[in-house]
């Protein structure tokens, strides 16, 4: 029998406000072990959380973007479950009454686009961090990272490969950079997700028993992760077995999934309104307010660069991987009014740069209004293509103008006729046996004349007045017969 695979992600995104979902401590990465900790985090007695403002506007605006609706009353609930890294005992998230419902978005691979189901996002707070110790066998825990602010995007069982699951991961983490409301690290664990998936012949409609797959941060190991446990639900079912209901954890070593707990169910977790929020009424006027505030989205974003500016679909693909991106791109065309060489010198050359250097975007010491110019000295002839590779290649290194380049190391190109004239009728003289051969018909050697010219000139010529003399000299000789 032929099998296919229903696949459901759910992301969790670290929000990157300046402090805790419901209270006032620090959010940030990095701080020394149970630095970040509070009555709150701690659940000690008599400790109320308050809800972040900002937390709400991030969930607001991720909804917008996602084509969600906004629901006007919602309100946090409690979730039960008892880990060391857990202080509270339970989890303050959202049940019945999350704030965003039914969305979609886009989704782009190999040509194609799909459009994947959104069923819900929620925002909570995130656990502390158990750290296992083989050495001294022990565990120990940080609870900084305990009320840390959270997004989880629940999508509809709608993506069928391990591929459209890491193409739609991928588009999450693109959609909440350039909103700017995570950082979309996945290595350190500010966006993560858990997938559930199931297996099912071709044709049925009903699910198969699904596995939750937990917290797994790269790309390539959602997609190691899905292959594996698709494979070995297909294979428990041919065997003549049944898939447990059951959550698992992705070994990125032998990548292979294994047994973690059984599956819990809602009923297990004891969810109820949290007594100490009051329900969140969000007004129209609010959701406006926040609405004003967002950027441009990445499918506005490449609409535009097609559009607008006239550039490929790879071009604009390349381009909106990130907003900073779009920006620097749109800063480089207000200065230099080239949208094709614009993408070129940045896509290819500054980021081909970058690449080898292994630098990132923001270590580039090439501003905007210089890339412009540099684009604007090519096309205004002052320079040459190959002349403007060198100015670059010191742009890189140094952070200098273009134009400073240009004027320390004489690069700037021969472009009066004249001037030009005056050295290709020296090379035509001192090129008698050349002359006569091409006189003669042997047009091939032009070509040499052109070369000459050249190297006469320190490679400062510009190429297409040079060719333009050096045909009315060579036809002027013609004409003379000599």
């Amino acid at each position: 029998m032929d099998f296919e695979a229903v696949i459901g992600l759910e992301v969790h995104a670290q929000l990157t406000t300046k402090s805790k979902a419901f209270c006032a401590s620090g959010a940030e990465y990095g701080r020394g072990v149970n630095e970040l900790c509070d009555p709150v985090t701690l659940g000690l007695p008599g400790a109320l959380p308050v809800a972040n403002k900002r937390m709400i506007e991030f969930a607001i605006m991720m909804g917008l973007a996602t084509n969600c609706e906004i629901k006007k009353w919602n309100r946090f609930a409690r979730k039960h479950y008892f880990y060391p890294d857990l202080p509270k005992g339970y989890q303050i998230s959202q049940y019945e009454e999350p704030i965003c419902k039914r969305g979609h978005i886009k989704v782009r691979m190999d040509g194609t686009v799909r459009t994947i189901g959104i069923t819900r996002i929620h925002m909570e707070e995130d656990a502390g961090k158990n750290i296992h110790d083989s050495r001294s066998n022990t565990s120990l825990v940080d609870l900084n990272r305990a009320g840390t602010p959270l997004l989880e995007i629940v999508s509809e069982p709608d993506l069928r490969t391990p591929e459209e699951a890491s193409a739609y991961l991928k588009a999450i983490r693109q959609l909440v950079r350039f909103l700017e409301i995570c950082d979309g690290n996945m290595e350190e664990g500010s966006l993560r997700c858990d997938a559930n998936v199931s297996v099912r012949p071709v044709g049925e409609t009903k699910f198969g028993t699904r596995a939750e797959i937990k917290n797994i941060n790269s790309f390539k190991f959602v997609e190691k992760a899905l292959e594996y446990e698709i494979a070995r639900q297909i294979s428990v079912i041919k065997s003549g077995a049944k898939v447990v209901l059951e959550t698992r954890l992705f070994d990125s070593v032998t990548n292979t999934t294994h047994t973690m707990r059984s599956k819990e169910e809602s009923a297990e977790y004891r969810y109820f309104p949290d007594p100490d929020l009051p329900p969140l009424e969000i007004q129209d006027s609010w959701i406006e307010q926040v609405r004003s505030e967002m950027p441009i989205l990445p499918e506005q974003a490449r609409d535009k660069l097609i559009g607008t500016y006239g550039l490929s679909d790879y071009d604009a693909a390349i381009l909106t991987t990130e907003r900073r991106f779009i920006d620097y791109f749109e800063q480089v065309f207000e200065e230099c009014g080239n949208p094709k060489s614009a993408c070129n010198w940045i896509t290819s050359e500054l980021f081909g740069y970058i690449n080898r250097e292994g630098l990132s975007f923001d270590q580039s010491k090439i501003s905007a209004k210089d890339m412009g110019a540099l684009v604007k000295f090519i096309d205004s002839e002052v320079i040459s293509g190959k002349m403007a590779k060198a100015v670059f290649e010191e742009m890189f290194k140094t952070g200098k103008a273009p134009s400073a380049i240009i004027e320390e190391k004489g690069l700037k190109q021969i472009t009066d006729p004249e001037e030009i004239r005056a050295i290709v009728v020296k090379v035509l003289n001192e090129s008698s046996s050349q002359l006569a051969g091409y006189l003669a018909g042997n047009d091939r050697l032009f070509g040499y004349f052109v070369g000459q010219s050249m190297k006469a000139a320190g490679g400062n010529i510009n190429p297409k007045v040079a060719n333009q003399v050096i045909e009315e000299e060579l036809e002027k000789r013609k004409v003379d017969g000599k």
